[in-house]
């Protein structure tokens, strides 16, 4: 995920792709204290990622961990999508996702990922088509607030 972050914000952040020395915190929820994201992120690398379950289960742990000081959702959906292609050859379409649905099962998928596990079972395509990848990346970036930019200006 680092290599993923590293690749989007390379020209934004002089962090970018380098893992947090401060504590974070969202909304009144605080992640992984920064005194133990180094093993978090140990612990979460060495979980087994083979089948749908593992792997949003891997997601969810890595939102709670959040390594990044800024970028860790749009990294993280990127990251998600590369796990689910490699093992199952099927990837999110987040258009078919609300944004706010998915947000509350993101925030709740600390302690369940059921609701996580139904929304995206629900949108998951075998288009792998690069045209619908970009697709999805706008999407991706729509949850987080971006709009301005849109990859078919590219």
């Amino acid at each position: 995920m680092s290599q993923i972050h590293h690749y989007l914000f390379q020209d934004i952040y002089v962090f970018a792709g380098k893992i947090r020395e401060v504590n974070i915190a969202k909304d009144g929820f605080s992640f992984a204290p920064r005194i133990f994201l180094t093993q978090s992120l140990t612990y979460i690398d060495q979980l087994p990622h083979g089948n749908f379950d593992e792997i949003i289960d891997k997601y969810a742990d890595m939102n709670v961990a959040h390594p990044f000081r800024e970028g860790n959702g749009r990294s993280g959906r990127i990251w998600l999508d590369c796990m689910l292609k490699s093992q199952l050859g099927k990837v999110v379409d987040w258009n078919e996702i609300d944004k706010d649905e998915y947000m509350n099962a993101m925030i709740r998928s600390h302690v369940s990922t059921g609701e996580l596990k139904y929304l995206i079972q629900n949108a998951l395509t075998a288009d792998l088509s690069r045209e619908s990848f970009m697709k999805r990346i706008d999407a991706s970036y729509y949850y987080e607030g971006y709009s301005e930019f849109c990859t078919s200006d590219l």
